[in-house]
C-alpha cells in the first residue's frame, strides 16, 4: 500500500500543532506531526511555509456557463454602446456564416449610457444573423431583430408566465427580455450558437482546481440553459465526467418530477466524480435586472417590485427530489421571494422533510423575521459574498438604505443559527473562493456589521459548502483525503492578504490534481 505524507507549516484541523497529513487509499490515515508520521513506506511531498485546509468548495455555480464564458464574446468590460458594437461585430467576423452570436456578461451598470442596449444596437453590430447578449446575472437577455423573429416574438406576443418582454412606446419589443422571456429566445438560437464541448468543460473544471476548489455544487439544465449552448447541458456534463478532476454534485433545473427522475438516472450512470445532488428551482429574478421579488418597490424603480416565479409544479417536484434522497435548492433574492420559499419549505418540513436537505440559493435581502426563521427551521442559506464586490456602486440605490441592513446579512443569519454555504454563482462572479472569503470578511465596506471573521469565512467555503453539497470536509482519520494547500494561513490573514493567497496544490480523494501552468480560469 502506497502512502503519501503531505507536510506543511500547519494543518487547519482538530489535531493540535499538526503539520502533516498521511494519505492511503484515498483517505486520511493520520494527522499529526511530520516526525511522528514519517516512515519508509510513505512518499513525502513537502510544502514549506504552507497551510493545509479542508478542500475549498463552491456550493452553487454553473459549470457549463463558466466554460462558455471562457470562449464566448465577453461584454463585462465594455465601456459604452460603441464598444459593444465593436465586440459583437468582431465576433461575427470570426464565426461561420449562419451561426448565432451569443455574448455574455453584459453589465449595464458599468456602461457610459447607464442602461441596457436594445435590438437596434445589436442589429447595427450583427444585422444578418441571430445575436443575443446575456446580462451577467443571467436573468436578462437582449436580442437583435433576427433573434426575436426566430423566437416568434413580435408586437402581439404576450409576456410568458414568470417573464416580461420590454416594449417601446409603440408597443414593439425593444429586444430586452427578462426571466422566462429570455428563455424563449435562448431556446430559439439553440443549435446555432457555438457549442460548449466536453473538452471545454474538462478544461474549465481543471481551472477550478487551480483556484483551490476540490468540488462544486453544479447547477445544470437538461436543455441548453440560459447561456444558449448548443444541446443539453446535462449531456455535456455526462460526456465530460470521466475526465473531470474535482467532485461535481449536480442540482438539476427541472420543472416536473418525471424530468427530474430522468435526469437523476442519467447522472447515476455517470463515471468518476459526477453525482446527483437534487433539484434547482427559480423563485424570482435578480437585483441587477430589477426582477427580484420584493415587498416594496425598488428604490430606483418605484414602479417595479420584481417577478415571483413559484408555480404549482414546484412543490410536487420538490417532494419528488426529497423522495429520491436529494436536496431542494430554490433561488430567492428578494425579501418577498425568500418569504414565499420559506413558507414552502416550512410545509415540506411539516410533511417530514429533513431541513438539512433544504437550501435557499442567495437569500439576498430578508425581513428581520425571516432571518430568524432560517435558523429556527434549519434551512441552509447558500450565499455569494462576491455579489457585494460587483454591486458596490449601485446596491444601496437599488434596495434603499432601510433594506441595506438586511441585504447579504451573513452575520445575522449565522447568529440566528443558520448554516451558511459559500459560493460564487459563476459565471455571474469569478469562481475564486479566496476572493469570496475576503469579501465576506471586509464586505467592501458595505454594512460592515454583517462581516464574518476570517475563521468563519474559511468555514463558509469548506465545512459550510461541503455540508450543503452532502460532502465531508473534516480533516480527520478516515475522512476522504480532500484538501487544499495554501501558501499562507487564511485564518491568520487580513481580507486583503486573503485576496493574494496562492494555491500550491489540491488533493481530491487522495489524488493530486495537476493543473497546466497556462490554464485560464477567468476572462473579464
Amino acid at each position: 500500500m502506497t502512502q503519501i505524507l503531505i507536510t506543511a507549516e500547519a494543518v487547519r484541523s482538530a489535531t493540535p500543532d499538526a503539520d502533516a497529513v498521511l494519505v492511503a487509499n484515498g483517505r486520511i490515515s493520520a494527522i499529526g506531526r511530520a516526525e511522528a508520521l514519517r516512515s519508509s513506506d510513505a512518499v513525502e511531498v513537502a510544502f514549506p511555509g504552507a497551510t493545509i485546509v479542508p478542500g475549498l468548495r463552491d456550493a452553487h455555480m454553473h459549470p457549463i456557463g463558466y466554460a462558455a464564458s471562457l470562449s464566448r464574446p465577453n461584454l463585462k468590460n465594455a465601456a459604452d454602446f460603441a464598444e459593444i458594437v465593436d465586440i459583437l461585430a468582431s465576433a461575427a467576423s470570426t464565426q461561420a456564416p449562419g451561426t448565432a452570436i451569443a455574448a455574455m456578461r453584459l453589465d449595464d451598470e458599468s456602461l457610459a449610457e447607464g442602461r441596457l442596449p436594445d435590438r437596434h444596437l445589436l442589429d447595427l453590430a450583427v444585422p444578418d444573423r441571430p445575436a443575443i447578449a446575456v446580462r451577467y446575472c443571467g436573468h436578462v437577455t437582449v436580442a437583435n431583430t433576427t433573434a426575436l423573429q426566430l423566437a416568434g416574438i413580435g408586437a402581439d406576443t404576450p409576456d410568458p408566465p414568470g417573464g416580461t418582454i420590454d416594449r417601446d412606446a409603440a408597443g414593439l419589443p425593444t429586444g430586452v427580455l427578462r426571466e422566462t422571456a429570455a428563455e424563449v429566445v435562448s431556446s430559439a438560437v439553440r443549435g446555432l450558437a457555438p457549442p460548449v464541448t466536453a473538452d471545454d468543460l474538462v478544461a474549465a473544471t481543471t481551472a477550478l482546481a487551480g483556484l483551490g476548489l476540490t468540488g462544486v455544487g453544479a447547477i445544470v439544465s437538461t436543455d441548453q440553459g440560459c447561456w444558449a449552448g448548443a444541446g443539453s447541458e446535462l449531456d455535456v456534463l455526462i460526456e465530460a465526467a470521466p475526465r473531470i478532476p474535482i467532485t461535481v454534485r449536480v442540482l438539476v433545473i427541472a420543472s416536473s418530477p418525471a424530468e427530474l427522475e430522468a435526469a437523476a438516472q442519467q447522472i447515476d450512470g455517470a463515471e468518476h466524480n459526477v453525482s446527483f445532488l437534487g433539484l434547482k428551482v427559480f423563485g424570482d429574478g435578480s437585483f441587477g435586472g430589477h426582477t427580484a421579488a420584493m415587498y416594496e418597490p425598488f428604490t430606483d424603480r418605484p414602479d417595479q417590485t420584481g417577478t415571483l416565479r413559484i408555480e404549482d409544479w414546484v412543490a410536487p417536484t420538490a417532494r419528488a427530489a426529497l423522495a429520491m434522497a436529494g436536496r431542494v435548492g430554490i433561488h430567492a433574492i428578494g425579501d418577498r421571494a425568500n418569504a414565499e420559499v420559506l413558507d414552502l419549505m416550512e410545509d415540506l418540513i411539516a410533511g417530514g422533510a429533513d431541513p438539512a436537505l433544504l437550501r435557499i440559493e442567495h437569500a439576498s435581502v430578508l425581513t428581520a423575521a425571516d432571518i430568524g426563521r432560517f435558523g429556527r427551521l434549519g434551512v441552509t442559506a447558500v450565499v455569494q459574498p462576491a455579489f457585494l464586490a460587483s454591486e458596490t456602486g449601485w446596491l444601496e440605490s437599488r434596495v434603499g438604505a432601510g433594506r441595506m441592513e438586511r441585504t447579504y446579512a451573513f452575520r445575522s443569519l449565522l447568529d440566528a443559527g443558520t448554516l451558511l454555504a459559500g459560493s460564487s454563482d459563476c459565471p455571474v462572479e469569478p469562481p475564486h473562493p479566496l476572493l469570496g472569503m475576503a469579501t465576506a470578511i471586509d464586505r467592501c465596506d458595505l454594512t460592515p456589521a454583517e462581516s464574518l471573521t476570517s475563521s468563519e469565512a474559511l468555514d463558509l467555503f469548506t465545512s459550510g459548502s461541503a455540508t450543503a453539497m452532502g460532502e465531508n470536509a473534516s480533516l480527520e482519520p478516515g475522512a476522504p483525503a480532500t484538501f487544499t494547500v495554501l501558501d499562507r494561513d487564511p485564518v491568520a490573514s487580513s481580507a486583503d492578504q486573503v485576496r493574494t493567497i496562492g494555491v500550491e496544490a489540491v488533493w481530491v480523494e487522495g489524488r493530486r490534481v495537476e493543473v497546466p501552468g497556462d490554464q485560464v480560469y477567468w476572462v473579464g
